[in-house]
């Protein structure tokens, strides 16, 4: 991502893909400011000397001198946003840019283009992938030439079509298992009909099969009772003694 800073480069993150370079504004000379612009300078113009030492904590304590004397300095908090989007403390930085192109002149467009990038730059560390998107719509409205700021567009854009393509795929998934178990749900109750049905069957073939070994039994009672009778020795009728 490119933003306005001199010599920035990341390690990681979506920066790590991108060219960058931050800047930072500088007082005007006492000479040609009037008194209430004078106040704070000194203390920017040694913030800014740390930040170009990247000792980034160092300035943003001048940073914050000079804005305790003029609060609605652009330079200085411009350059405290820079300082603080070196700490990755990006939504300090937003709210810093923010105030920065509250207070730059709406003559001068380059300090409001710059202040849109970078709070473009803020909101895209944050995730805020639309948000950064008008951010950055905002610094070309005020310098459609930089190309820094159509590349980082792009790239925006780019991120937000990704993640709505993969918003679009998880729906549909989650549409596919809301169906499916859908699905389920009404054939429980047809297997549970069969179960039902294939328990009653075999409770009826049990029965069957219960009442023909009952009937085995029998017949073979039966048989062997017949057996035994023939078995026993035929009882001979006695003849009466004659009286004679």
């Amino acid at each position: 991502m490119k933003s306005k800073f001199q010599n920035f480069s990341a390690k990681t993150g979506v920066l790590s893909i991108l060219k960058k370079g931050i800047f930072l504004f500088f007082v005007m000379s006492l000479l040609s400011a009037s008194v209430s612009a004078q106040k704070g300078n000194n203390e920017v113009r040694a913030g800014n000397k740390k930040f170009n030492s990247k000792k980034y904590i160092e300035a943003e304590i001048d940073y914050r001198k000079g804005l305790e004397k003029n609060p609605k300095s652009f330079e200085g908090n411009y350059n405290l946003g820079n300082s603080l989007f070196r700490q990755k403390k990006y939504e300090e930085a937003y709210q810093q840019y923010e105030k920065a192109a509250s207070y730059a002149p709406k003559t001068e467009k380059e300090k409001l283009a710059a202040s849109y990038h970078n709070m473009g730059n803020s909101l895209l560390m944050q995730k805020k992938i639309e948000e950064s998107i008008e951010a950055y719509k905002q610094a070309l409205r005020n310098n459609p030439k930089d190309n820094d700021t159509r590349y980082n567009l792009a790239y925006a854009q780019s991120l937000l079509k990704k993640q709505q393509q993969q918003q679009n795929k998880n729906d549909k998934n989650k549409d596919q298992k809301q169906d499916q178990k859908q699905d389920n749900q009404q054939n429980k109750p047809k297997d549970d009909q069969k179960d039902q049905k294939n328990q009653q069957q075999q409770q009826q073939q049990m029965t069957k099969e219960n009442a023909q070994q009952i009937l085995d039994a029998l017949s073979q009672d039966e048989k062997e009772t017949m057996n035994k009778a023939r078995k026993l020795p035929a009882k001979q009728e006695q003849k009466p003694d004659k009286d004679w």
